[in-house]
């Protein structure tokens, strides 16, 4: 390894199963595990081989209305993509909104919030570099 790098982050939503299975249709990224977790709940791991978001639920579908005190700062998860056109496209496929759309260095992205209200940033570093 030669620089550290985000290997996972873990997000409380209301249906893992729902969370994953978007994920996996916007980004192309494929279930890496899923298993009990903290507290009864249960956890799916999704993502590429280097690195995943784990989904995590509480016990009978407690999830990110009971926020914990420590995830509150969180302002949104950002995913680097090469074609940022063709991903926004699976994001409006899938009925969501993509919103905020930018051109500044370093890149060009817009944002979507998922089914929980998790926003996320989509950049595109290849877009920038193509004009």
């Amino acid at each position: 390894m030669t620089h550290p790098f985000i290997e996972h982050v873990n997000l409380t939503v209301s249906d893992p199963e729902r969370s994953a299975a978007l994920m996996a249709r916007i980004f192309g990224w494929h279930e890496r595990w899923r298993g009990p977790a903290r507290d009864g709940g249960m956890s799916i791991h999704v993502g590429s081989d280097e690195a995943y978001v784990a989904l995590y639920t509480g016990p009978d579908g407690l999830h990110a209305n009971a926020h914990f005190a420590k995830g509150e700062p969180l302002n949104h998860v950002g995913i680097q993509v090469d074609d940022l056109d063709a991903i926004e496209g699976k994001v409006v496929d899938a009925g969501l909104r993509p919103f905020n759309h930018g051109d500044y260095e370093p890149g060009r992205r817009f944002y979507f919030f998922d089914p929980d209200g998790i926003e996320y940033e989509v950049v595109s570093y290849a877009a920038r570099s193509a004009r």
